[in-house]
């Protein structure tokens, strides 16, 4: 009888006292960040740059120059990664015509959003998860539709970026599904990403994350004259604005306010690109855009899906929206010769890592609770399997009420623990944990009784 006493109280302890964990890299995710190839970024660049401009508005049908021909670049470059994915990977031109707006629309114009889906493997995983950056480029004159417009780093960049992910990412296979989008009509209005986003609501995806990447490929700043290709920003919404105000008050009562799912998400790609790319520190910034901006990751933060926004760290403003031109001495224009190439494979590697980590993931675990029952200075959590049930385990995750990123993670096969934190001090969340020690996104705790 001692004996047996004696083992429930070694287990009650282990079930207590879990040690933190270090999570290491995963081999496949190491390679294709190693895959990711600076003179491919370049030449993909270099070819967006040469069509002259691809505003919005300009020409559909002419081989060389405008709109069509840079959506018509990005499709064959996609059919080209689909050709050798074994099936997995699909490209096509999604449109839609748009009416005259009165505003920056004063024609009818056929939209098209450049997309390449790379199918799941798993039937019983609906997850989505999209990468963008948009296509279209402008001058100082939103309305210019035929001078040139390089938009080398807004949104060549992005693209860019959006291009290699699929070029890397269709040689391999994932259990969730993962699109890439060249997006147009940005620079009109977030036009692009409205449509896909609103398409995406109509039709009940099951968009898990969507990174939004513009102007991510110069490594110096216009006024301040720093230079950093070290760093790259994450903007990530705090309380979702749909949320009511009887949901806002119950998301103050328990200090939640930055927690909200893109925020999760934003810490996630902290925490995952770190671990994959080298001389490369993400900056998690606490707004969902900046100040007089706007990116195509709010149509999807409207609609209620969880999305980001990522952007390079200095932004260069002599280079964006403008004219290519000299005053004063100094150099206007969003050329292709005032990007970074090595910090714009590094940033690549942000969302390669990132998406790659996910959807090699199970989802994320269901009804995680947190016990108030008692006072007590335990926690007690309680979860259930995520839907598609694949795990190996769950990382719980703590973090003090005054620090903005997750500070340790717990290891667990159960779907409940208990740690010697108090839950007055701590905030936890909960992740699904593959095989192959893939995490799932965040979950923080409701309230159980």
């Amino acid at each position: 009888m001692k004996k047996i006493l004696l083992l429930i109280s070694l287990f009650y302890l282990n079930k207590v006292y879990s040690q933190p964990v270090t999570v290491n890299r995963d081999t496949e995710i190491e390679q294709m960040v190693q895959e990711i190839n600076p003179d491919s970024l370049r030449s993909y660049i270099t070819h967006l740059v040469a069509f002259g401009t691809r505003h919005t508005l300009s020409s559909r049908t002419n081989p060389k120059t405008g709109i069509g021909a840079a959506r018509n670049y990005v499709l064959q470059k996609f059919r080209e990664f689909a050709s050798k994915s074994d099936g997995r990977l699909r490209a096509f031109i999604d449109t839609v015509t748009l009416p005259a707006d009165g505003k920056r629309i004063n024609r009818p114009v056929l939209l098209g959003n450049v997309m390449g889906v790379l199918k799941g493997t798993d039937p019983n995983d609906n997850r989505i998860l999209i990468i963008s950056g948009h296509l279209d480029s402008r001058r100082t004159d939103v309305m210019d539709s035929v001078g040139i417009a390089p938009g080398a780093d807004d949104d060549g960049s992005g693209t860019a970026a959006v291009m290699e992910c699929a070029r890397v990412m269709s040689q391999h296979s994932f259990p969730a599904t993962v699109i890439f989008v060249a997006v147009s009509g940005e620079e009109q209005g977030l036009l692009g990403s409205t449509f896909l986003a609103n398409k995406a609501k109509k039709e009940n995806w099951n968009v898990a994350a969507m990174l939004n990447n513009d102007i991510v490929g110069s490594n110096n700043s216009s006024g301040t004259n720093i230079i950093n290709n070290t760093e790259i920003r994450v903007f990530s919404e705090g309380i979702p604005h749909y949320k009511t105000e009887e949901q806002i008050r119950r998301i103050i009562s328990l200090g939640l306010e930055n927690d909200g799912n893109s925020r999760q998400l934003a810490r996630y790609v902290k925490e995952t690109a770190e671990r994959y790319v080298d001389n490369l520190h993400v900056i998690l910034e606490y707004r969902t855009d900046r100040f007089l901006r706007g990116g195509d990751h709010l149509p999807f933060l409207n609609n209620g899906f969880t999305a980001v926004r990522l952007t390079e760290m200095n932004e260069n403003f002599t280079r964006q929206h403008q004219d290519i031109r000299e005053e004063n001495g100094i150099s206007y224009g969003d050329l292709t010769e005032h990007i970074d190439f090595e910090y714009l494979r590094k940033n690549t590697g942000v969302n390669l890592s990132t998406l790659a980590n996910l959807a090699k993931a199970p989802g994320k675990p269901q009804n995680v609770k947190i016990e108030v029952r008692q006072l007590t200075n335990f926690t007690d959590l309680k979860w259930e399997a995520p839907a598609n049930k694949k795990v190996s385990g769950y990382y719980v995750l703590i973090r003090k009420t005054a620090e903005s990123i997750w500070q340790k993670k717990f290891f667990t096969k159960d779907t409940s623990i208990r740690l010697p934190y108090s839950k007055d001090n701590y905030f936890f969340a909960v992740e699904a944990v593959s095989e192959t020690g893939n995490e799932s996104l965040p979950v923080v705790p409701g309230i159980g009784r």
